[in-house]
């Protein structure tokens, strides 16, 4: 484990050096919060039936997603993973006396880490000053905050699992454009991204709590704000852990079988 360990603190350390690039990030993400919360703020006035989500809660919610953004992003920037397979670089890794999956798995992990590290403090200053009614609150108790972090880090093993996969299918693929477009819009959407989860029609979010999507940033963000409590938030965490697993597996067995039949042309 001290490669991995090692390997992710050196890319840890290297991408928290671009700090006006996370300087960006922070404007970015304080003003589509408030964007996000305002919107939410007209339907939840005008609306005359009873919403799945309390409007501090959907505050809470629309925050913490922002704080948490990158952490949650399934597509991100590890440029040198798509470079690596594309420009046949991929060959280097392989001498390497450590398995690829993991290498790949603790780089993807740390480069969210670091650009979140960056981002959160200002991000959540932020969130706690504004007025009451766009304020971001802390959950009920300490027990509700610690199950938070749990999924939190869950959640973040589960989206680095679920981004191997995509990564592994650029073996069989000649660009990585269209990958990224069509997993950064399912993943976006179907794990809350857009919307919370609780808005999603009844038929609909009964398919779509079941998919690895809903073990992604919509588990921890609902522990965070109250939505799922208790005995439903250990569930989730177990619900996580389930899909950790099996994406892990299935990461692992198509990585062995992609890597049999790669080709490095030239030298």
């Amino acid at each position: 484990m001290k490669m991995y360990i090692s390997m992710f603190r050196i890319r840890l350390i290297n991408s928290m050096q671009y700090r006006a690039v996370a300087f960006g990030g922070i404007i970015t993400n304080f003003v589509w919060g408030i964007m996000q919360i305002l919107s939410f703020a007209a339907i939840y006035h005008s609306s005359n039936t009873a919403l799945p989500m309390k409007f501090p809660q959907t505050v809470s919610y629309i925050w913490m997603q922002q704080v948490l953004m990158v952490l949650f992003s399934v597509v991100f920037a590890d440029g040198e993973i798509y470079s690596a397979v594309g420009s046949g670089t991929i060959a280097y890794e392989l001498v390497r006396p450590m398995s690829l999956y993991g290498r790949w798995f603790c780089q993807s992990a740390a480069n969210r880490i670091s650009v979140t590290i960056l981002n959160c403090l200002p991000v959540l200053f932020i969130a706690f000053i504004m007025p009451q009614q766009y304020r971001m609150s802390m959950p009920l108790d300490v027990g509700q905050f610690l199950l938070f972090l749990i999924s939190t880090v869950l959640a973040l093993c589960v989206v680095v699992a679920f981004a191997m996969l995509m990564y592994i299918s650029l073996f069989y693929t000649l660009s990585q454009r269209g990958i990224k477009i069509i997993v950064t819009a399912l993943t976006t959407f179907l794990s809350g991204g857009v919307i919370p989860l609780p808005f999603f029609p009844a038929p609909v979010l009964a398919f779509v709590k079941l998919l690895p999507f809903a073990a992604m940033q919509n588990m921890p963000l609902l522990i965070y704000n109250g939505n799922i409590i208790g005995v439903d938030a250990v569930k989730g965490i177990v619900f996580q852990v389930f899909w950790l697993v099996a994406l892990f597996l299935i990461g692992q067995f198509t990585m062995h079988h992609a890597l049999k039949k790669v080709i490095v042309q030239g030298g």
